[in-house]
C-alpha cells in the first residue's frame, strides 16, 4: 500500500510539473509577441441625427535588433519604459488633430467633420537579448458631423467619403508627441536615437502612425455587405436609441478579408540597416487595416463627384432578401441547402443497400476440395497420427510455391551431393500391398535377407530403396 501511495505521489509531481512547465513556455510567448495591428475603425451612422459616434485605433510595432550584441544593445540594455495618458477636446493639442482630421477629410472631397474628439495614447518600450520591441497605439473616440447630404421622406444620402482619418503633422499632448514615433525615442532614449540620425532608419521612423489611408483607398463595393431586414431591438444601444429602432433596417459594411475579390491584404513591413560598430535592423511592422460601418436603414451604394455615398431608406426594396455582398437570391440559397440534404439522404439510403448486399455464410476454399494428407512419421514402434489438409489437385501448386525451393537447389556446391530426395506431393489414393514391399539389404551380408516395411524400425535400408512409405523414406534421408 506504501508502494501504491508512493507511485501516485510521484505521478501527480510529474504532471504538475509538466503543466508549470507549459505554462511558463506559453507565458514567455505571451510576452515575447506584440501587438502589429494598424488602422482599425468602427462607425455607427444615424441618418435620423445630425452627429453619431465612431472609434479609430491606430496601432505599429517597431523592432529593433542587435543579434550580435553591440553599443545599441548597450544603450538599451534592460531598459522597459510607458507613456501613456488621455485628453479631450479642450486640450490645444486635440483641437489641432481635430483641425488636421477635417484638413484631410475636405481634400478627400468629404463634407463631414469631425466636431468632438478624445484621445487616448499609449507607448510601451521592452529591451531583450536580441532586441527591443517599442509598440505605439493611440485611439480616437469622437463624433461626426455634417454627413447627411440631402434627405427627404422616400431616401437618405450619406457621405461615406470621411473614412480616411489621417494627419501628416506633429501632435503634441501634454508634451508627449504622438503621430510620429522617431520622436518618442529621440525623447526617452537619445543615447539610441544617435544611431538613426540622419539615414534610412530614420525615415522608417518618421512615418505618422495616424494614418487611414488605405481603408479611403478600397472601394466600399469591395466590402463586404450585410443586413438585418428585421431591426432587431438588442441593436438600438449601439446607436444610442431605445427599442423603438425595432421595425428598422440595419445595414453593415466590414473591410478587411484577404480575398480574391477585395485583394490580399498583407501586413506592411519596413526595414532599415544600420551599418555602426555593428550591422543592426530596424523593422516597423503594420497589419492591414479594418473597418466596420453600419447605419439605420438599407443602404445602397453610389458614387457623387468621385465622393463614395450610401442612399439610406427606411425598408429595404420589395423582393431583396441578401444576408452577404451581392443580391444573391434567397431561392437558390435554400434550394443548394435542399440539395445538399437530399444528398446526403441518397448516400446513406445507398450505402446501407450495400451493406444488406453483402455475400453471408462461408467465404474461402470450399471444404469439399480439401483432402487430409497424414505428415507424421514412425520411431521405433511409436507412431503419432498427424496431419494436414491439402486441395486434392496440386493445379496452383506453381503459383504458391516458395523460390527458396530452386534458390537452395541452385545455390549447392557441384562437389555437394544432395542426397535428401524431394518430398514427393501428396498421395490422392491409400497405399497399395506393392508399395508397402521394401527391398532393402541389411548389413548381415545375407543377400536372401529382405525387410518388410511393416518391420518398422528394424529396416535397414540402402540409399537405392524406392519405397514411398514414410519409414523407408525417413530411414534413406538418414544416410
Amino acid at each position: 500500500m506504501d508502494k501504491f501511495i508512493t507511485l501516485v505521489l510521484s505521478i501527480l509531481h510529474v504532471s504538475k510539473t509538466l503543466v508549470l512547465t507549459v505554462l511558463l513556455a506559453g507565458l514567455v510567448l505571451i510576452s515575447a509577441s506584440t501587438p502589429v495591428w494598424a488602422a482599425q475603425l468602427d462607425a455607427r451612422i444615424n441618418p435620423n441625427d445630425d452627429t453619431s459616434p465612431f472609434k479609430i485605433s491606430y496601432l505599429k510595432t517597431v523592432f529593433i535588433e542587435y543579434a550580435d550584441g553591440g553599443n545599441l544593445f548597450e544603450a538599451l540594455r534592460g531598459n522597459e519604459w510607458t507613456v501613456s495618458g488621455t485628453a479631450d477636446s479642450s486640450d490645444p493639442g486635440v483641437q489641432k488633430l481635430i483641425d488636421e482630421l477635417n484638413k484631410t477629410i475636405l481634400s478627400d472631397g468629404s463634407q463631414a467633420r469631425v466636431s468632438d474628439l478624445n484621445v487616448t495614447y499609449d507607448f510601451h518600450l521592452k529591451a531583450r537579448n536580441i532586441n527591443t520591441s517599442v509598440d505605439y497605439r493611440v485611439i480616437l473616440e469622437g463624433d461626426l458631423t455634417n454627413y447627411i447630404i440631402t434627405k427627404d421622406s422616400q431616401k437618405t444620402l450619406i457621405d461615406l467619403g470621411w473614412r480616411g482619418l489621417s494627419a501628416d503633422s506633429e501632435i503634441v499632448i501634454d508634451g508627449v508627441e504622438i503621430n510620429i514615433p522617431i520622436n518618442i525615442l529621440k525623447a526617452q532614449e537619445p543615447d539610441a536615437y544617435t544611431f538613426f540620425a540622419g539615414i534610412d532608419a530614420e525615415d522608417i521612423l518618421s512615418v505618422p502612425l495616424i494614418n487611414a489611408d488605405f481603408i479611403l483607398q478600397q472601394p466600399m463595393t469591395n466590402w463586404h455587405f450585410l443586413f438585418d431586414p428585421t431591426g432587431v431591438s438588442v441593436d438600438a444601444g449601439t446607436f444610442g436609441l431605445d427599442e423603438s429602432i425595432s421595425g428598422f433596417v440595419v445595414s453593415s459594411w466590414t473591410m478587411g478579408e484577404s480575398s480574391l475579390r477585395e485583394g490580399r491584404q498583407v501586413e506592411r513591413v519596413f526595414e532599415a540597416e544600420i551599418m555602426s560598430d555593428q550591422i543592426y535592423v530596424v523593422r516597423s511592422v503594420q497589419s492591414a487595416d479594418a473597418a466596420s460601418l453600419s447605419t439605420i436603414g438599407f443602404g445602397a451604394l453610389d458614387i457623387i463627384d468621385g465622393v463614395e455615398i450610401a442612399g439610406v431608406s427606411p425598408t429595404s426594396p420589395e423582393g431583396y432578401v441578401t444576408t452577404s455582398t451581392g443580391k444573391f437570391p434567397v431561392t437558390i440559397m435554400y434550394g443548394m441547402a435542399g440539395m445538399a440534404a437530399l444528398g446526403g439522404i441518397g448516400f446513406f439510403i445507398y450505402s446501407s443497400r450495400s451493406l444488406k448486399n453483402v455475400t453471408q455464410g462461408q467465404q474461402g476454399i470450399d471444404p469439399s476440395r480439401l483432402i487430409g494428407y497424414q505428415t507424421s512419421a514412425s520411431a521405433g514402434g511409436y507412431q503419432t497420427n498427424r496431419g494436414e489438409a491439402q486441395l486434392r489437385d496440386d493445379s496452383d501448386y506453381q503459383k504458391t510455391r516458395s523460390v527458396y525451393d530452386d534458390t537452395q537447389q541452385q545455390s549447392l556446391p557441384s562437389t555437394q551431393v544432395e542426397t535428401t530426395p524431394q518430398t514427393p506431393p501428396p498421395q490422392t489414393s491409400t497405399p497399395t500391398m506393392v508399395d508397402q514391399a521394401c527391398g532393402c539389404e541389411a548389413d548381415s551380408g545375407d543377400p536372401d535377407y529382405a525387410c518388410d516395411c511393416a518391420m518398422q524400425g528394424a529396416c535397414i535400408c540402402s540409399a537405392d530403396c524406392k519405397c514411398n512409405t514414410d519409414v523407408c523414406k525417413e530411414a534413406v534421408s538418414q544416410l
